[in-house]
């Protein structure tokens, strides 16, 4: 029977004496294997261990005494103060008055702050950034809605008025000189808030041509992000829609939206001469790729020069909405 099937493993696969041989062994280990756990199950005893009635009295004992020890421990949340541990008392959260406009990152991880957390409200406030009503807690990113929940009553925030930094006496108290020792500054400072100048008022500016100190003086945006605006508005050669901020890399929705207040499109943009263009100088436009570039050269090769934007929609590589990006940017 061996040789039978031996031999119709050989005609079959079409494989010599030996292959079949190994093929046929290989099968065997197989079902073997397959077969040890059934067998395995057929001869084990699988019958349970006889307790006796003396050891089953014993195992009721110990569990009844078990619960007994656990129910006179108190739970976690009915142990007092004096009970818990100092690490507990450390970690648990201390609920104090605070305005989150100038409380100190140790100040929230009291409050129960992760030190993740109360850094980015940190570079938040270092910004520009301002709590300006309670609810401006959750802007923050993966602030918790359950903690504003519990630290919403304990907020407090003071409004500011220009009255605020006068209340107090800069200088001595009239009582503490006699009439000869009177300071000569007195009567200036009397004047001196009329006549200080009020804080220069933000203009709208050409998006197109401002430096990054006009960008610097904008809510919510510092030094590298005015930067990365300027780098980006160069490599476009110019915004054409407010839209389009939302490209910048980095840029919330509170510096977007004092950008697009402030921001204003009055300059042309800077285009390129498609028909004349290199790959090199297409590729630096952020809209193209290195192989998009390369392609409209090739095509402007073979088929001539461009006459309009209706001329690049044969490009399979560009898609529409590719091409309405960069047409305000192409001369033909």
């Amino acid at each position: 029977m061996f040789k039978r099937f031996h031999a119709l493993v050989r005609d079959y696969f079409g494989i010599s004496h030996k292959e079949a041989r190994g093929f046929i062994i290989l099968i065997f280990l197989t079902l073997l294997c397959l077969l040890i756990p059934f067998v395995y199950r057929f001869l084990s005893d699988r019958k349970p261990v006889d307790t006796s009635a003396a050891d089953q009295h014993k195992l009721d004992s110990l569990v009844a005494l078990m619960q007994a020890e656990e129910a006179k421990q108190p739970r976690f949340g009915d142990r007092s103060n004096k009970d818990k541990t100092t690490a507990e008392r450390f970690s648990e959260p201390k609920l104090f008055n605070f305005d989150p406009n100038t409380v100190s990152v140790a100040g929230w991880q009291q409050l129960g702050l992760p030190p993740w957390l109360a850094e980015r409200i940190k570079k938040y406030r270092n910004k520009g950034g301002q709590f300006r009503k309670k609810e401006d807690l959750l802007r923050i990113y993966d602030f918790p809605p359950e903690l504003y929940e519990q630290l919403e009553p304990y907020i407090t925030l003071k409004a500011s008025s220009p009255s605020d930094r006068f209340s107090g006496k800069p200088y001595p108290s009239q009582e503490s000189y006699t009439n000869s020792k009177r300071p000569v500054y007195e009567d200036r400072n009397e004047h001196s808030i009329s006549e200080r100048p009020a804080k220069a008022v933000l203009q709208p500016f050409d998006i197109n041509t401002a430096d990054t100190s006009q960008l610097i003086a904008l809510r919510g945006i510092g030094a590298t992000l005015a930067g990365r605006i300027v780098k980006f508005r160069d490599a476009l050669g110019g915004f054409v829609s407010t839209d389009q901020f939302r490209d910048i890399y980095g840029l919330d929705s509170t510096a977007r939206e004092e950008l697009e207040k402030f921001g204003k499109i009055r300059s042309a943009v800077r285009k390129i001469a498609v028909n004349t263009a290199t790959a090199e100088e297409l590729d630096r436009h952020p809209f193209l790729s290195r192989r998009q570039a390369q392609i409209i050269v090739n095509y402007r090769q073979q088929h001539g020069a461009y006459t309009s934007v209706e001329s690049l929609k044969p490009i399979r590589i560009l898609d529409a909405k590719t091409i309405e990006k960069i047409a305000p940017y192409l001369e033909f």
